[in-house]
């Protein structure tokens, strides 16, 4: 591949709902370009995009991979995203380097829920964004109902410059020439014709709006539109680029990815009118400045994302400012490490070709970066971090059970792996459950980390609903005594205690005491504190931790030979187990704060379901950050949120998010702590 420079580069990453054809579309464009002589196809699982074993298996791309097209002296990073909302740490990924976004639509469906949220991804990256509106082959395609659909959803920005010709299947007139364009497939050929008769007012009418935009990009053609002055296709291109680069204008394009309609059109496009990574003057950094991207400056590179697989560590980078050459040393401005750059490559799908240098803008890979991770800056001048992705917290947890014993160190090590490539993961060894806990975005996903695990680490899992950390307090004060005597032959043991049990305010242990006359010495005072401490963290309900006991000693016995502090540790034990189950012991749960942030219409349905899931509504306010969103505020117990990713995304189709932190423990309900209880019996009795 040819050396670019900055100006003749586009990053330009593809989203859209699964299964709009994104992944289609760079492989039209790969075969159109001349990259590759044969198109694959997603159910195959031969496309140059989906190359990880799992995308062949599933037939649907999890990962985000980096295309370079070549096309008209332009070399055009396409960054092909996935659409499921599970993945969406890839769509943020890819939408961090880019410098435009090319949102995929199906011309029969129409705009769906990953096409809005798509373009909230783009426009919370704050670039510009342009549509395709794909499958026009389709019998039931109906783009005039899509483009009106765009733009009641997305604004009077949103325009057409490359349209199908109704009833003339194949043909698509170019708005911007208000010409004709045939598509053959199987010769390869584009026929240029007048636009027929029977669509020409239809035309008219998308030219109209076309022009209503790109008037606004300039005093001299909203003079010419006005004047009915022929605008060239040079001056609309350029209209096109300014609008794009001012989001002010969003163009819609059509055609078919599988038949290679519009993609000549649509890469002409990218050349002509899409953003160049000079487009924008400024890159931010974390702190919240702006720095000057200078294309001569000293050399800055952003890992936008790392794949980390039996083969090694792979770091995907964008160069952020000045050139990077071969053997360039570059200070990570996160670790303070210095990394070696002694080979750097370009990466299509899987295939690395090796390059010497890569020009500010331009997209490569270097395997074997030893401290260096996912949104680290690395730099050979200042020590500037580059805005780093923010990506969701995962919220969906499931308990990892091993198919083997003894297999726990593998996974342990094969999780560590899949952490450093994904950032929606999250893992934890919950010592207090006894479990190993996975985080993911829904149960899809953690479905393909334990197929990842068994591909790339040869070790099977099995995922279970994670247990719930219960918490044990008393409601009743009880006054208890406990003896521990034994005599066996030599010196014996003798501790006695009397206790007073009582609920306290701290959340641990209060141990006070009142003791007088000497009847217990104090040097045994710690021992009969550390007794119940111990004894706390087995329940007498169903064996989970005790928290707010208050403890106060206030008698007892003592023998002046036989008593010791491993006797009177003994009999705080006994007193304890004695005096709890009298004391009114209740189970506790922990209740987290929920915030809900659902569209308006969707609000009645999520106050619908809170109550089935013992929550309580705290209130509702508008959500500053999106119009047309509300905020719930709530709280819910941690029980009955564990699949609550997968219902929520079931009740708003995608469209609601959430948030839960842990707040407290409150009192389980007394029919549910009863089938909690005889669950604990029954596992302990296993």
């Amino acid at each position: 591949m040819a050396t670019y420079s900055s100006k003749d580069i586009r990053n330009i990453a593809l989203l859209g709902h699964g299964g709009s054809g994104k992944t289609s579309l760079a492989e039209a464009m790969l075969f159109v370009s001349g990259a590759i002589d044969r198109m694959g196809k997603t159910t195959d699982g031969n496309t140059v995009s989906d190359s990880d074993p799992e995308e062949v298996k599933r037939g649907y791309s999890l990962s985000t991979s980096v295309i370079p097209v070549e096309w008209k002296k332009t070399k055009i990073n396409i960054l092909d995203a996935p659409g499921y909302l599970e993945f969406v740490g890839e769509a943020k990924q890819a939408l961090r380097v880019a410098d435009s976004a090319v949102i995929l639509v199906d011309a029969k469906a129409g705009p769906e829920v990953g096409t809005e949220l798509s373009w909230d991804y783009a426009t919370e990256a704050d670039i510009p964004k342009a549509f395709f509106v794909n499958k026009a082959d389709d019998n039931e395609a109906n783009f005039k109902r899509v483009f009106g659909q765009l733009r009641d959803l997305f604004g009077i920005s949103v325009c057409p410059v490359l349209v199908p010709v109704t009833g003339h299947k194949g043909m698509f007139a170019d708005i911007i020439e208000m010409k004709a364009y045939t598509y053959d497939p199987k010769k390869g050929t584009t026929t240029e014709s007048e636009i027929p008769s029977d669509f020409a007012s239809e035309a008219e009418e998308y030219k109209t709006i076309l022009y209503d935009s790109i008037s606004m990009t300039s005093e001299e053609l909203m003079e010419k539109i006005l004047m009915e002055e022929p605008i060239t296709r040079d001056e609309a291109m350029e209209a096109i680029h300014k609008g794009i680069i001012s989001e002010s204008i969003v163009p819609v394009y059509a055609g078919s990815a599988v038949n290679l309609w519009g993609i000549t059109s649509l890469l002409d496009a990218f050349v002509g009118s899409f953003p160049t990574p000079l487009s924008k003057e400024f890159e931010k950094t974390e702190s919240g400045e702006k720095v000057k991207i200078d294309e001569s400056g000293d050399t800055s590179l952003f890992i936008f994302k790392t794949v980390a697989d039996n083969f090694g560590k792979l770091s995907y980078f964008k160069v952020m400012n000045g050139t990077l050459r071969r053997d360039m040393s570059l200070k990570n401005a996160t670790t303070g490490q210095t990394e070696k750059f002694s080979h750097i490559y370009t990466i299509r799908g899987k295939k690395q070709t090796e390059v010497d240098e890569l020009a500010c803008g331009d997209i490569g890979v270097i395997p074997k970066l030893s401290a260096t991770a996912t949104n680290n800056t690395l730099t050979s001048g200042a020590a500037v971090e580059y805005k780093k992705i923010k990506f969701p917290e995962p919220l969906y947890c499931m308990a990892i059970q091993p198919a083997a014993k003894g297999d726990e160190d593998k996974i342990s090590n094969g999780i560590a792996r899949l952490l450093d490539e994904d950032m929606t993961l999250r893992y934890e060894n919950n010592a207090e459950t006894k479990q190993m806990c996975i985080y993911g975005m829904s149960d899809i996903h953690l479905d393909v980390v334990a197929s990842r695990l068994k591909a790339r680490s040869n070790v099977s899992i099995n995922l279970t609903t994670p247990k719930i950390a219960y918490r044990e307090t008393i409601k009743k004060k009880v006054s208890v005594e406990g003896k521990h005597k034994k005599q066996s032959g030599g010196a014996g043991q003798y501790g006695h205690v009397k206790i007073t049990f009582s609920p306290g305010e701290a959340e641990g242990l209060t141990f006070t005491e009142s003791v007088v006359g000497g009847n217990v010495p104090k040097q045994y005072f710690p021992a009969v504190e550390k007794g119940l401490l111990e004894a706390m963290q087995h329940g007498v309900l169903a064996g989970y931790p005790v928290v707010h006991l208050a403890a106060d000693l206030f008698d007892g016995s003592y023998h002046p030979v036989d008593s010791n502090e491993i006797s009177f540790k003994l009999a705080a034990r006994l007193a304890y187990k004695a005096g709890l189950p009298q004391a009114n012991p209740v189970l506790l749960e922990p209740i987290g704060e929920l915030k809900v942030y659902v569209p308006d219409s969707l609000v009645g349905d999520i106050l619908g379901d809170l109550p089935k899931r013992r929550g309580r509504v705290l209130g509702m306010n508008p959500w500053e950050a999106k119009k047309g969103y509300t905020v719930i505020e709530a709280e819910a117990p941690k029980a009955e949120m564990l699949d609550y990713t997968i219902a929520l995304r079931a009740l708003s189709q995608g469209r609601a998010h959430y948030e839960f932190n842990f707040v407290r423990y409150e009192e389980v309900p007394g029919n549910i702590a009863q089938k909690i209880i005889a669950e604990a019996k029954i596992e302990e009795e296993e």
